[in-house]
């Protein structure tokens, strides 16, 4: 019975491709705008061959047998490509599962006279790929997890840029909360820009900053000290009166810390510090 059913299968390798090729431009859930037609066909062949050839009679209703290391190898390569494509776990279900129906299609229409052998081929293929959509739901789900990873990454250095406003003086507007991850980056992304341009005044803006806890002034102060380690002075600007009350109220001890109500305060301070003078001059109009 089992050499049977397989056998029929393996002979029937063209009119599966085509079936299930077809289910996948004729459902909803296609997009061409993040794959090719093409691309879909070279996927499904590649993934019907791996099955095909590594599927047995010992085999057909064990998912975890190590004769299909290629086929689940194929699917999490397929899954995790479409999750940073940009694909819903529903696409690439719906894509899997296609290759089933169209194997149960081709089985339906070949064992109709034979339920019994049509019976017991069904029940071991649902339990296969009952096995190899878990596979393909916990790598899709991995890709992405990398996805967004790198996409927070990306976020977090747009969202730390450290500006040099004069010569000398670098100033870094930090916007929301601040956590250890986020801290890391400011803090690398500043040290470096002070190496790069010898700068000696580093500003650090947190009128972006919702709201200041213990642990987001921990996370401030030891910025503050990697600065000075620097060579560096830092200045920490943007305290607003609810967050120095909320600083008061928590205890937290900020007096060897220069800090500034504004930006224009932060950047007056830097200015006296270096021995600059910024005056304003009146431009006589063109005439």
């Amino acid at each position: 019975m089992g050499a049977n059913f397989i056998e029929i299968l393996r002979k029937s390798h063209s009119v599966i491709l085509e079936k299930w090729v077809d289910s996948q431009s004729n459902i909803m859930t296609y997009n061409d705008d993040l794959i090719s037609s093409q691309e879909i066909r070279e996927q499904a062949e590649e993934l019907l061959s791996a099955f095909l050839k590594n599927l047995n009679v010992d085999n057909a209703g064990n998912g975890d047998a190590p004769e299909f290391d290629e086929v689940v190898e194929a699917l999490s390569d397929l899954s995790i490509s479409r999750a940073k494509l940009g694909f819903s776990p529903k696409e690439t279900g719906v894509f899997v599962n296609g290759m089933k129906n169209a194997i149960m299609e081709v089985l339906e229409a070949e064992l109709i006279a034979d339920p019994a052998t049509l019976y017991a081929a069904s029940k071991q293929l649902h339990t296969l790929f009952d096995s190899f959509n878990i596979v393909t739901f916990e790598t899709f789900i991995r890709g992405r997890e990398e996805v967004i990873i790198r996409q927070t990454d990306e976020i977090s250095e747009i969202s730390t840029p450290v500006i040099r406003v004069w010569e000398g003086i670098l100033a870094l507007p930090i916007i929301g909360t601040l956590d250890s991850a986020r801290t890391q980056v400011v803090m690398e992304n500043l040290l470096e820009a002070i190496v790069e341009t010898g700068s000696s005044i580093a500003i650090l803006d947190i009128s972006g900053v919702p709201a200041v806890d213990s642990l987001v002034a921990q996370h401030l102060m030891k910025t503050v000290a990697a600065t000075r380690l620097m060579g560096a002075e830092c200045v920490i600007s943007g305290i607003r009166p609810e967050i120095a009350q909320t600083i008061v109220h928590l205890g937290i001890d900020l007096s060897n810390i220069i800090t500034k109500a504004s930006l224009a305060h932060a950047l007056r301070f830097s200015f006296q510090s270096l021995k600059l003078e910024v005056k304003k001059v009146q431009i006589p109009a063109n005439r």
